[in-house]
């Protein structure tokens, strides 16, 4: 091959170190710090006749990355994301046949296997039995493990109702798993996108590339990062550690899996100062925890623009809410609403099940319920049994919403709808709305957070447990995730952020572009409450209690008090059982 060309645009002494990187290299890059743009460089700068290979982590990352190598006239470079890449080298001209509904239906298992109800009190056991079946399959799947055998499906079940099924029927739900493989490897049902990107890992073929460049690598599958070591190309993955927010679907933290020379990006040009200040103080709460304490961040941003505005909270019934409060404002401020990922996703479960059944459900309206599972169910007690059973917070949610709000949650929802731009016209809209999952890799000029983000109440709780007593590592990783979280979500704004003065460390002191919120922060985006002020240090430190954050609701809403003394069940239930966790929807 040819030498190395030099870069053409001017670069800070990180990036230029980067760019005359030789050998495998791995980038661990703060948010905001132009990680695309040094990898566009770092490709330009190899030789012409090099075979390049980019892996995108979903398809809109994979476009706006196709566009930035094309305006380099880099045409040569192969993008794919790892399922595009994955399903290149499987299904084309196999006799497989992709499911386009994702992952199969409980109920839909339970007629393809055959499956009977397990003893046990449960009703529906053979619908637990069934959930069960497919989250083992999509561990493995994601898993760098070759056999089913070299998991233990045990060490991913948290809540005690689920390890309890699980450990009376762990042979069932393994046997079950192993049918299903086999039953989609001979081609005699559908396959999942899992179950494609797992037989190209244990295929383990080598592509004839030069550079392979693994972009988000710190949520890389287990599977994709075999793959990817095993290659004999020259390899550069490059991600932030702290934005390692897919756990639960299996990913795992690939900077610190390689052992490739370590580079930083530690300069971001999304934000100022103070933002960044803020970012590297949330951060430090880790090494209360006995993690690592991690670099401190810089920012360089300049901008004042605040034309985009997006609410961003940890789950959805967090955001629901705020959404809610802002289409009860009069004025016209709040016409144009745009929830990233669809609006529709935020009120269905994976199961298939959505808001409008469980509200079916609990007005007794079985003929009118159109899922098969939830037509089953007597009433919302039983749901959430089978929710509880299953681990499954997305019906945890919807049930939640349902018993909060009623019928009344109907109109509601409407009026969301009703405001909601298409997605081609989302350049329009006032408001948008997005769970931190759903807005990774976004950016705004102005964000308000939820209230149900971790708190430094949190932090100190747990502090004080693991001072007593080591964290175990899986509620560790949990912990940890939940920082990761309230990280990427502060660091989607640009130019101004309202944040809950809970969530602020203690002691920050906040300079220009950060506003603390009280009591939820109302609709601050269009109706401040006052004018931008800096948060002191005596303000911080005097933080009570979180308070619940919501609108007015209906006279049969019944607001929950915080945990006082909070273990980690608690914690999860608070942080996460209301959460829809969707997986991004792999695209070829």
């Amino acid at each position: 091959m040819n030498a190395l060309k030099t870069a053409s645009l001017p670069l800070t002494p990180e990036q230029e170190a980067i760019i005359t990187s030789v050998g495998n290299i791995k980038i661990n890059a703060v948010a905001g710090s132009g990680k695309t743009t040094t990898v566009v460089e770092y490709a330009r700068t190899r030789p012409p006749d090099a075979r390049i290979l980019y892996l995108a982590f979903n398809s809109a990352v994979r476009r706006e990355a196709e566009r930035k190598f094309r305006a380099q006239g880099l045409d040569h470079v192969q993008v794919e994301t790892a399922h595009s890449l994955a399903r290149r080298h499987i299904v084309v001209n196999s006799p497989y046949t992709v499911r386009k509904d994702g992952a199969f239906k409980p109920y839909e298992l339970v007629g393809i296997l055959g499956l009977f109800r397990p003893a046990g009190p449960s009703a529906l056991g053979e619908y637990v039995l069934a959930t069960h079946i497919i989250k083992f399959l999509a561990y493995f799947c994601n898993s760098d493990k070759q056999r089913v055998r070299d998991l233990n499906y045990l060490d991913i079940v948290v809540e005690p109702p689920a390890r309890e099924f699980v450990t009376q029927h762990y042979g069932l739900i393994e046997d079950g798993c192993l049918q299903l493989l086999r039953r989609m490897d001979s081609g005699k049902i559908e396959i999942i996108h899992d179950f494609y990107l797992k037989k190209f890992q244990l295929a383990a073929k080598q592509l004839r590339h030069d550079y392979i460049l693994f972009d988000e690598g710190q949520d890389a599958s287990g599977a994709m990062l075999d793959w990817f070591f095993k290659q004999a190309a020259t390899k550069v993955i490059v991600g932030d550690a702290h934005q390692q927010i897919y756990g639960w679907r299996h990913a795992v933290n690939s900077l610190s899996k390689a052992d490739f020379t370590p580079f930083h990006l530690s300069a971001s040009f999304r934000f100022g100062a103070s933002l960044a200040e803020l970012a590297t103080r949330v951060l430090a709460w880790k090494a209360h925890l006995g993690a690592d304490t991690p670099l401190p961040l810089s920012g360089h941003g300049k901008g004042a623009a605040t034309t985009s505005r997006a609410v961003i909270g940890r789950t959805n019934i967090g955001l629901l809410l705020k959404a809610f409060e802002y289409t009860a404002m009069p004025g016209n401020e709040a016409q144009k609403l745009y929830f990233e990922g669809n609006i529709k996703s935020y009120t269905y479960a994976d199961t298939g099940a959505s808001l409008y059944d469980v509200l079916h459900l609990a007005n007794g309206r079985h003929a009118s319920i159109k899922d098969p599972l939830l037509r089953k169910m007597a009433d919302l007690d039983g749901l959430r049994d089978y929710a509880k059973q299953t681990e499954d917070a997305q019906l945890l949610l919807l049930v939640k919403i349902v018993e909060d709000y009623g019928n009344e949650v109907v109109g509601l929802i409407n009026k969301l709808k009703q405001r909601h731009v298409k997605d081609e016209n989302r350049a329009e809209a006032q408001l948008y709305f997005s769970t931190v999952h759903r807005c990774k890799g976004l950016e705004y000029d102005a964000v308000q957070l939820t209230s149900d983000f971790i708190t430094q109440l949190t932090i100190d709780q747990l502090a004080r447990d693991h001072a007593r007593k080591p964290t175990e590592q899986g509620v560790l990783a949990r912990v940890l995730e939940e920082i990761n979280l309230l990280y990427v979500a502060l660091t989607r704004a640009k130019n101004l952020l309202y944040v809950p003065v809970e969530c602020l460390p203690t002691g920050f002191a906040a300079g220009p572009g950060i506003i603390a919120t009280h009591e939820g922060g109302g609709t601050a985006l269009i109706n401040p409450s006052a004018p931008p002020a800096q948060v002191t240090a005596v303000a911080v430190a005097a933080v009570a209690a979180p308070a619940v954050t919501s609108p007015q609701p209906p006279a049969t809403y019944r607001p929950e008090p915080p945990p006082q003394q909070a273990g980690w069940t608690s914690l999860q239930q608070k942080l996460d059982a209301a959460s829809i966790r969707r997986p991004p929807v792999a695209e070829a």
